[in-house]
């Protein structure tokens, strides 16, 4: 197969999934020859790898969820303490699973870039809690498929609004409080 035909295979299979939430816009898939040399085939795994791993959190599926890391693998979070290992965010999540809806998150946009056995991506997420984020990882090709060693969510800040951001994280969550509501509100206890 061409590198022309391999290109438009792999930029097809971008986006497949099993099952909703929202519907994942054709990505544009980058795949640098190696060894192995990647195929339409990892591209499509690796679409509906990430899109079943989003499913399996607003399900709350716990095990189906954390069956896609790698053992060693790393999930950075939004908030600076959160660098967790499998076995901590495995922890961390367990009561937002219990219920049967952890957290919803759908990719509007992803980019999945090949390489022997490893790939790299970013998506462009919605998410109900958090609003518009941004994913990105690297998976390892392992005997049993493709799998995600380490991934990041971040929150996306336009420039124009980041010196708004700096003065609001540099400010103390009680700066600009009425303090006559507080001290009322202990007399009333």
């Amino acid at each position: 197969m061409g590198r022309a035909s391999l290109f438009t295979l792999l930029a097809l299979a971008g986006c497949a999934r099993p099952a909703p939430p929202p519907a994942c816009p054709e990505p544009v898939v980058a795949v640098v020859d190696d060894d192995p040399v990647p195929t339409a085939d990892d591209a499509n795994a690796i679409a509906v790898l990430l899109d079943d791993w989003h499913q399996a959190a607003s399900v709350g599926d716990a095990e189906r969820y954390f069956a896609y890391f790698t053992p060693g693998a790393v999930f950075l979070g939004t908030d600076e303490t959160e660098r967790w290992t499998v076995d901590e965010f495995r922890e961390y999540a367990a009561p937002h699973f219990e219920d049967g809806h952890g957290w919803t998150m759908g990719a509007t946009r992803r980019e999945i870039v090949v390489r022997g056995n490893h790939a790299y991506f970013d998506e462009d997420l919605t998410s109900e809690g958090l609003g518009p984020v941004r994913g990105s990882g690297v998976l390892h090709r392992t005997p049993e498929g493709w799998a995600i060693a380490h991934y990041v969510l971040s929150f996306t800040i336009p420039n124009e609004r980041v010196s708004d951001l700096k003065a609001l994280l540099e400010s103390s969550p009680a700066e600009g409080a009425d303090d006559s509501e507080g001290e009322e509100a202990d007399a009333e206890e």
